[in-house]
């Protein structure tokens, strides 16, 4: 093979200077350049303000949104250090914010424990943004540098005198670098509350300049506190158990509840850092929950000898807990720090938890009772479930194959080339099948409104034959058995009727995916297909509308004479019009399902599809006003 002309030299090799390396990757430092990535920037001056009292000196961080769109956050931590680094001939400051890789985060010399790990934080903030200014208070005297776009555009000077000490970093996002310049108060609010239950009696502050509306995020009880917003809404069988304590370096607290529900919610923290694929710390806690209920059990004569150990999915049915280490040198897997790998942290929260998990149910037996026949519980449904999961599977064998009879295939074998979508009704899936391009794109007609997951135990689940066909379709199992590389389809499409019963059914899908496939919205696969609400037409002159503002731009392009159709569900539709407003890759409305925030998500599924009506009642009262596409 000849290989291609062309020179490759010295010539070739383009250095990057300073921080020009994050502006030129942005998304490799922030993870896009949209809304993550806008806020990512603002987490990060959060953080290192955070790093300031989990090393015991800051008592309160203020951050507010100004009108011009630029953020501040000042902490009355020790301040960023103004003396001249020898080697550098620079002011620790003008270093930290200009240089990847400074901080006092690497030695445990400044921090013996800290969430900024990499020490990338504040510097890629400054390297992302048109400008920042930052303002020390240290040793009496309060110390000033501007920066443009990640470069010095003043040298540090003292500007006025000071009482106490603290950090000011203010900044404007670039709009060179970002799409999305428009800091989200609910986003913020989110990360702000969870860091003041992660560090009790830390007040932090949250000022919104464009609406003059200003919140306090402080909680006495920490970790404590946060189990019980999130189970507020559930009907928690207990108080909420708190554990504390310090094996070699290892600080450990950890609180839980069990409530009325099926549905486990185990969040894992390291140093501050919300670790969504756990690690050793939630192995720690698994362990010992497992090992010490299992004992009780048998001891107590709730599970007879002779029957089988209680599994881990059998001792979290119902659980809701919070597990925070904090520790230095921590290890993760992966940039991200999703996953923590550190040894030492399973053993120091395995002995912890277990210790304190024993005392507890010897001297509590009325609720430690209660609390072991609910685990006792999910297993026999896990066994139902088992069974009726061999049931399907035999009928599938019997039948001669294991996709159900109304799925539409495609012909696309690669899965990553291949789309389902999830209809609503016989009439509709009739139209997508005839409408659909049969080379990559699969039908499946869904029958009337599938199980509320939110309400129901493991055997009911798995007994209902919409779910199970839904399951068998995608291929990829579901729950513990959920396994992303078996998937048949990359994107999956729900596609229902643009009314109250369409949006119903949606909800119910979406929360059976969030519950028990969660990784098909962590990883992307899932869209919400966008079918338009109405048609205007004059003549050959045909325009959809997928919102009422589109519907009275074009009545007003075709002028008079115009006829409208309003489209109240899919089957409305014929197989040609289907596939140009909502199937056509080249033409159709889609939206992505996201999971920004997990608690903010857990939370809204339980108010709309749990046991209790007072918490549903009071979120339609409070978000009436701004319903939009309101069917009666």
């Amino acid at each position: 093979m000849t290989p291609p002309k062309g020179d490759y030299s010295a010539e070739q090799i383009k250095v990057l200077k300073g921080l020009e390396g994050v502006r030129k990757r942005p998304g490799m430092y922030v993870g896009d350049t949209t809304t993550r990535g806008l806020h990512q920037i603002a987490f990060e001056a959060v953080d290192n303000a955070v790093d300031e009292a989990l090393a015991g000196y800051c008592h309160e961080v203020e951050v507010v949104i100004r009108k011009d769109g630029s953020l501040s956050v000042e902490d009355d931590g020790r301040g960023i250090p103004v003396d001249v680094i020898a080697s550098e001939g620079k002011p620790a400051l003008e270093v930290v914010m200009t240089v990847l890789h400074a901080g006092g985060k690497f030695d445990q010399l400044g921090y013996k424990v800290s969430g900024g790990l990499h020490g990338v934080g504040i510097s890629v903030t400054n390297a992302l943004s048109e400008w920042l200014v930052a303002k020390v208070k240290r040793d009496g005297n309060v110390y000033e540098q501007k920066f443009s776009r990640g470069v010095a555009s003043s040298k540090m000077k003292i500007v006025g005198k000071a009482e106490g000490t603290g950090t000011l970093v203010h900044f404007k996002p670039d709009p060179q670098i970002f799409s999305v310049l428009d800091f989200s108060v609910e986003i913020l609010q989110q990360r702000l509350r969870e860091l003041a239950f992660l560090n009790r009696g830390l007040r932090i502050t949250l000022t919104d300049e464009r609406s003059d509306k200003k919140q306090t995020f402080q909680y006495e009880g920490g970790i404590k506190s946060f189990v019980e917003h999130l189970n507020k809404n559930k009907g928690p069988l207990h108080d909420v158990r708190y554990v504390a304590g310090e094996r070699g370096n290892v600080a450990v607290e950890v609180a839980f509840q069990y409530n009325e529900g099926y549905i486990e919610n185990v969040l894992a923290y390291a140093n501050n850092i919300h670790t969504v694929d756990g690690g050793t710390h939630l192995a720690g806690f698994r362990s010992a929950l497992t090992r010490v209920l299992n004992n009780y059990a048998k001891r107590n004569g709730i599970l007879k000898e002779s029957e089988a150990n209680l599994s881990g999915e059998d001792v979290r049915e119902g659980l809701t807990a919070v597990i925070s280490v904090k520790l230095p040198n921590p290890e993760f897997e992966g940039q991200t720090k999703a996953k923590l790998g550190s040894a030492e942290a399973r053993g120091a929260v395995d002995e912890i938890v277990a210790e304190a998990l024993t005392y507890y149910l010897e001297e509590n037996p009325g609720p430690a009772r209660k609390l072991v026949e609910k685990c006792a519980n999910a297993a026999r449904a896990r066994e139902a479930a088992r069974k009726a999961r061999d049931l399907a599977r035999r009928k599938n064998a019997l039948d001669g194959g294991s996709l159900p009879g109304k799925l539409a295939d495609c012909s696309e074998t690669d899965p990553a080339r291949s789309e389902i979508f999830l209809v609503e009704g016989e009439s509709a899936g009739g139209s997508a099948k005839a409408g659909r391009d049969r080379h990559f794109q699969a039908i499946l007609p869904l029958r009337g409104k599938i199980l509320n997951v939110e309400k129901a135990r493991l055997d009911k689940i798995v007994g209902h034959e919409e779910i199970r066909t839904l399951i068998t379709a995608l291929g990829a199992g579901f729950q513990s058995d959920f396994d992303l590389s078996k998937l048949r389809y990359h994107r999956i499409y729900i596609m229902t009727d643009a009314d109250v019963d369409g949006a119903h059914i949606r909800t119910l899908l979406l929360t059976f995916f969030f519950r028990y496939m969660s990784k098909l919205i962590e990883e992307g696969h899932l869209f919400i297909a966008q079918p338009p609400l109405y048609q205007v037409r004059k003549g050959k002159k045909m325009i959809y509308c997928y919102k009422e503002e589109d519907r009275d731009r074009a009545l007003a392009e075709v002028g008079d004479g115009a006829t409208i159709q309003q489209y109240k569900g899919l089957g409305e539709m014929d197989p040609e019009q289907l596939w140009e407003t909502t199937m056509d890759p080249q033409r159709r409305i889609v939206r992505k399902v996201l999971l920004d925030d997990a608690v903010a998500a857990d939370e809204m599924f339980t108010i709309l599809m749990g046991e209790k009506v007072e918490p549903r009642k009071q979120f339609i009262a409070e978000n009436a006003r701004d319903v939009v596409n309101l069917d009666v």
